[in-house]
């Protein structure tokens, strides 16, 4: 028992070294790739999800949300740098063993490169995660040969060196890296857009608590960990499969056509009822079926593919096409990369998974195929369900409580919400904001009243366009989005 102690012992300092090589490797990628699909992290984190069973998705997406991709995520980057840490532990027991102590040099730095390279398929920027590791052994082999008056002893000399400079790295790293991510430029901000902004900022209630009817930050979720990295001046969009013709657009021709500016509400399959997957933003861009109809289109179906950068696809009907946008602007910028940059598709009233970011193929069918999500069971691309969400509980200064949200039926539109404060028992209608301009647009509610005392619960509904009131039957988000009466008790 007590050689193994020892062994352990012994084996510890090269074991930390190893790790610290494998965090310098991983922020070696960072800094010279930036978050795209060739930091090193990413490829791991696309395996992951293609490897996950569909029920692990599944639970990750309605129980877990955006921590279930953190997750996943997190996983990836551990798994990183595991393997880097194993290739440099091992090469430095290699070159104790061999008495060389320029081997676990090079071994660490052609092993992790190699690594990365099969990982990202890029020889040269897998360089960065190469040189990184090696940098970190090249100290570690360093230290105990350097005349330093110290009362610590060598492998711990050696450790804190190694994390030290695992530390400058990892600073270092994240201000390169961080660099290499572009922000949204403002696009040629017309009379238009601000004017649209502006009343969308005049008609917001204002209700503490609640985003106003342009949202300040929109909610995002990705097929893919890290979002695909896409040159707008190399980016095309080809229509493509039952078609006369194949055409072919560029970011020039989307952005020399007739643009329109449009407010458009989307919403997450998979939140939760009460959930804050569920945004709107005023969307720069040209018609989708003005690009479809030059292909001259004859689909068997009546269907259509969307493909992305990122190999993320998803099947519907053509006819949800027809009020489509293909936007390359978002709120008078340049669409984000997060967002979809350099064009996404906007389908009005569907569920978010069909409005495919960085949009590079619409392919036409002949026969119903299922999209990316279908074949994972969920039944997402129908239209969006009618909800009204309760965010903000305020205690007003004349001793009244207000509650407010928003409230959302795709298409069919907002007609009225209704407040019970009794659980149901008896509804009054809440005040709306004015509505915005477009066919497929959020609105906000807000109600004031006089608080019972003790506790009570509000329960909200709404009513739509149509006349049709929110289902009070409650379902959650697997397979065909969630419904119900959002309901909060109020002490």
């Amino acid at each position: 028992m007590s050689r193994i102690v020892t062994l352990v012992r012994r084996a510890l300092p090269t074991v930390l070294v190893g790790v610290f090589a494998g965090v310098a490797g991983v922020v070696g990628s960072f800094a010279v790739a930036g978050y795209t699909p060739t930091f090193v992290v990413s490829p791991v984190a696309d395996l992951l999800r293609t490897v996950m069973p569909d029920v692990v998705v599944r639970y990750a997406i309605t129980v877990l949300g955006s921590l279930g991709q953190q997750l996943n995520l997190l996983t990836a980057f551990l798994l990183v740098i595991g393997g880097i840490a194993t290739i440099a532990a091992l090469s430095l027991f290699v070159g104790q063993w061999l008495t060389n102590r320029a081997l676990p040099v090079v071994l660490t730095t052609v092993g992790t490169w190699g690594m990365a390279v099969m990982l990202t398929g890029s020889l040269l920027l897998s360089l960065g995660a190469g040189l990184a590791a090696g940098a970190v052994v090249l100290l570690a082999v360093a230290v105990p040969s350097l005349p330093i008056a110290t009362g610590i002893d060598e492998d711990r000399r050696t450790v804190l060196a190694t994390a030290l400079s695992v530390l400058g790295l990892s600073a270092g790293g994240y201000v390169l890296g961080t660099q290499r991510t572009t922000t949204p430029e403002s696009l040629s901000r017309t009379e238009q857009i601000q004017r649209l902004l502006d009343d969308a900022d005049a008609k917001s209630l204002g209700v503490t608590g609640i985003e106003p009817l342009v949202s300040e930050t929109f909610y995002e979720v990705d097929y893919s960990a890290v979002n695909p990295a896409v040159d707008g001046d190399d980016w095309t969009l080809t229509v493509t499969g039952a078609v006369e013709r194949e055409v072919t657009y560029t970011l020039d021709d989307l952005t020399s056509m007739q643009s329109e500016d449009r407010f458009e509400t989307l919403r997450c399959v998979g939140e939760d009822l009460n959930g804050h997957k569920m945004d709107n933003a005023l969307w720069t861009g040209v018609p989708i079926m003005d690009l479809v109809e030059r292909a001259n289109p004859h689909s068997g179906c009546g269907c259509v593919m969307l493909r992305a950068a990122d190999d993320y696809y998803e099947e519907f009907p053509i006819a949800a096409m027809e009020n489509g946008l293909l936007a390359y602007g978002m709120n008078g910028t340049e669409l984000p990369r997060a967002h979809g940059h350099p064009a996404r598709a906007l389908i009005p009233g569907h569920w978010g998974e069909i409005n495919v970011k960085w949009l590079t193929e619409i392919e036409i069918l002949d026969r119903e195929v299922d999209g990316y999500w279908e074949k994972r069971g969920w039944h997402g691309t129908g239209p969006v369900n009618t909800v009204a969400k309760l965010h903000a509980v305020n205690d007003l200064d004349d001793g009244r409580t207000e509650v407010g949200g928003h409230a959302y039926a795709g298409t069919r539109g907002i007609r009225s919400v209704e407040v019970s404060t009794d659980s149901g028992g008896t509804w009054t209608e809440a005040t709306l904001s004015a509505e915005l301009p477009g066919d497929d647009v959020w609105r906000q509610w807000r109600y004031a009243y006089d608080p019972p005392t003790g506790s009570h619960e509000v329960v909200v509904r709404a009513i739509d366009g149509t006349g049709a009131r929110q289902s009070s039957e409650r379902s959650g988000a697997f397979p065909s989005g969630p419904t119900g009466w959002v309901a909060q008790t109020i002490d």
